[in-house]
């Protein structure tokens, strides 16, 4: 949806890339809705028709929008009046699975292996990532638009046919919830208000917003700013980005190894390990300003990705525990809430990172490499309030095998 397509529609079909942008920015849009798919499955009682469903919806989407690119070559405005259509399918599919999806992990999975849960979700999306791209790529060759339906039907189908096995017979084995009675319903709004209202959902909602800003806002600035300071090739940043992810797999497994083995101690706070990742991508964005003249640029880049990895899965598990804490009625409201804040940060992110540079090199120096400091300067700085932040957060504490303090400064128990 964001690599291949976004190719096509910019090489293939010659389009301005502001128009691959605005349909990317549409599904980032559709996260908004978040809070309403959880409302509805906290309504319903069972959470596997709306994964089910928001599945059929981002396969159908992900279809759609490759038939939209390939109708495009031949009639350019309904091919992409197709593909805006798919994309906000795509959009409102991702969030309606995703949400629930949590939320059920939040209710089916111990306290203390939450961190670990939330690791393996990870690794799988990663792992899905790195078989399709390269099987999805060897079929698509040689190109065309036909083929490239084709593809996207398959991967469409197979995506969701594993979703359905995979969720077969999990909600039975967990704790029966029955539907809320009519006369027990309350209004959405009513629930969104109820929770915002509470302090400790509202903070870790900025606290998400916050830091996933800081998060992705070096998503499209990374590469070029290592071709443009560092005079690296396309090929060599292409394997820098993956240095960094392989640093976000290897924080992501740290801190799933480190909460399973230290269950009932201090090394297993989740608030912990994300105030050592938001404390960690901070000093790496701060050194990344530096225009390496503190620390070569592969080492800083691949400790940035350990403390992405180690922060992110840390707040995802944090995210499951805290909805798990709520009222049941309400657990995917709050679920949802905590994904549209996510989601539109993520979108808004990338475009920020990547119209900041502009900006600074338009308005204050046409250096690129004090306009690329003075951005990673600033995405520390988000990440320091994040730090701030997950501080002012409750402790997410696992079964306790017997209390032993640390720092109070770090206040972790």
């Amino acid at each position: 949806m964001t690599a291949t397509l976004n190719r096509v529609m910019v090489v293939e079909l010659a389009l301005p890339a502001l128009v691959p942008g605005f349909l990317v920015a549409l599904h980032y849009a559709a996260q908004v809705l978040r809070p309403r798919w959880g409302y509805g499955s906290d309504r319903s009682g069972t959470r596997t028709p709306w994964i089910v469903g928001g599945m059929a919806a981002l396969c159908l989407g992900g279809f759609g929008a490759a038939c939209g690119t390939a109708l495009a070559a031949t009639d350019l405005m309904l091919g992409l009046a197709l593909a805006a259509l798919s994309f906000l399918c795509v959009g409102i599919g991702a969030g309606a699975a995703g949400t629930s999806l949590l939320v059920l992990l939040s209710g089916g999975v111990a306290p203390a292996r939450r961190g670990a849960a939330a690791t393996i979700v990870w690794v799988m999306m990663i792992l899905g990532f790195a078989l399709t791209a390269p099987l999805a790529g060897h079929f698509l060759d040689p190109f065309s638009g036909l083929r490239l339906v084709a593809v996207s039907g398959a991967v469409s189908a197979i995506a969701f046919c594993v979703a359905v096995l995979a969720l077969t017979g999990v909600e039975r084995r967990l704790p029966v919830r029955a539907p809320e009675p009519e006369t027990a319903k309350r209004p959405f709004f009513t629930v969104l208000a109820q929770v915002l209202g509470d302090p400790e959902a509202r903070t870790f909602t900025i606290f998400v917003f916050v830091s996933m800003l800081a998060y992705s806002a070096q998503e499209l600035i990374l590469e070029p700013y290592a071709g443009l300071v560092f005079a690296m090739s396309p090929g060599a940043t292409t394997k820098l980005a993956g240095l960094q992810h392989g640093g976000v797999l290897a924080g992501m497994l740290l801190v799933a190894g480190v909460t399973l083995a230290a269950r009932g101690t201090p090394l297993a706070s989740l608030r912990l390990w994300i105030a050592l990742g938001c404390a960690g991508s901070a000093a790496a964005l701060f050194a990344l300003a530096a225009g390496g003249d503190v620390l070569p640029l592969r080492p800083v880049v691949f400790a940035l990705g350990v403390a992405n990895g180690a922060y992110a899965v840390a707040a995802i598990g944090s995210m499951m525990a805290l909805a798990g804490r709520g009222d049941a009625r309400e657990r995917g409201t709050r679920m949802g809430v905590w994904g549209a804040a996510q989601g539109i940060a993520f979108g808004a992110g990338g475009f920020l990172g990547a119209a900041a540079v502009d900006a600074v090199r338009l308005l204050i120096t046409a250096e690129p490499v004090q306009a690329y400091a003075a951005v990673f300067a600033a995405e520390g700085v988000l990440f320091l309030a994040a730090l701030v932040l997950a501080l002012r957060l409750e402790p997410v504490r696992g079964p306790a095998r017997g209390a032993i303090p640390l720092n109070p400064i770090l206040g972790a128990r």
